[in-house]
């Protein structure tokens, strides 16, 4: 019987790097570069707190009041956020999942979505792990295993660190061009271009007090079709990059404001996402993942 929360750890290495991947949640518990975290995860003997590591699926961020209809028919979700009314992060992110494959530098583990209420579909997912030599790359892999199309979006949850004691004194880089504004329940109101407001990171600049629950949409990519996310410490002496590329479009930026006092502020949630908040509603950004087919999304992270 396995003694912590999450289960079996799975750990793998490459040269100076270490990963750790855990049975519950299918999640990424820790990524260390030369002895340093690069990921503020959580401790084996403890739960995730604040969604760390988790898998997103089959969406990531708020569906509003747990509703949405899909062809000719009405669903309704549990309502994981239940003050704001809301269901939250998908159906998988306390669920078990199995070992599917495991070398020294990488682990894989996959888990099924059985047709449940709110969700009548059944979806195999997998996430790989894997150590290379320019760092953390995860592929995560969702296949429609049932007989109708399936309502499909995916994320994950790391929280980077660059070794600050809080993000306040972190230099951030976010290539968008646009946000999603949204209302005090995290649900979307309009997309709108960052120039002039608070959540303008196309030049690097400090975080300082600016309170980041944001989504972002119309990423800039580089020449690998990747867009790069950097946070470094205010000296040039630490820095870290995390990059989205396929089937990512979105991503959620996070200072942590709403965390217990321990963690409030002393990483930053940098959120790959494949659609903006409530799209099972809108439609915006949203999978339909039909019959034996694949979705991929694919991100990863590093130091430099």
């Amino acid at each position: 019987m396995e003694q912590v929360p999450t289960g079996k750890q799975q750990q793998s290495g490459l040269g100076h790097q270490r990963a750790g991947v855990v049975q519950v949640v299918g999640g990424l518990r820790a990524y260390d570069v030369a002895g340093r975290a690069v990921l503020e995860g959580f401790p084996a003997e403890a739960p995730p707190d604040g969604g760390r590591g988790q898998l997103l699926l089959p969406w990531p961020n708020r569906i509003r009041d747990g509703r949405y209809r899909w062809g000719e028919a009405e669903h309704q979700l549990a309502l994981s956020e239940v003050d704001k009314h809301n269901a939250i992060h998908g159906l998988l992110r306390w669920a078990e999942w199995s070992l599917l494959d495991r070398t020294e530098s990488q682990v894989t583990v996959g888990a099924r979505l059985w047709p449940q209420p709110g969700y009548p579909f059944r979806v195999d997912v997998s996430a790989a792990y894997e150590l290379t030599d320019v760092g953390l790359k995860v592929t995560i892999t969702a296949r429609n295993q049932g007989t109708d199309p399936a309502p499909y979006g995916v994320g994950q949850h790391p929280y980077i660190t660059a070794g600050t004691d809080l993000v306040d004194e972190a230099v951030l880089t976010v290539p968008a061009h646009a946000w999603v504004r949204c209302d005090n329940r995290g649900l979307p109101v309009a997309t709108e271009p960052v120039t002039g407001t608070p959540y303008d990171f196309r030049s690097a600049r400090a975080i300082g007090d600016t309170k980041l629950d944001t989504p972002y949409a119309a990423l800039i990519r580089d020449g690998d079709d990747r867009a790069v996310v950097s946070l470094d410490a205010s000296d040039g002496s630490r820095g870290v990059d995390l990059w989205v590329g396929e089937g990512a479009d979105y991503l959620q930026v996070f200072s942590g404001d709403t965390l217990a006092t321990s963690r409030r502020r002393t990483g930053l949630a940098v959120e790959p996402m494949s659609c903006p908040p409530d799209a099972f509603n809108s439609g915006e950004g949203l999978v339909s993942l039909d019959p034996g087919t694949t979705h991929i999304l694919r991100w990863g992270i590093g130091t430099h």
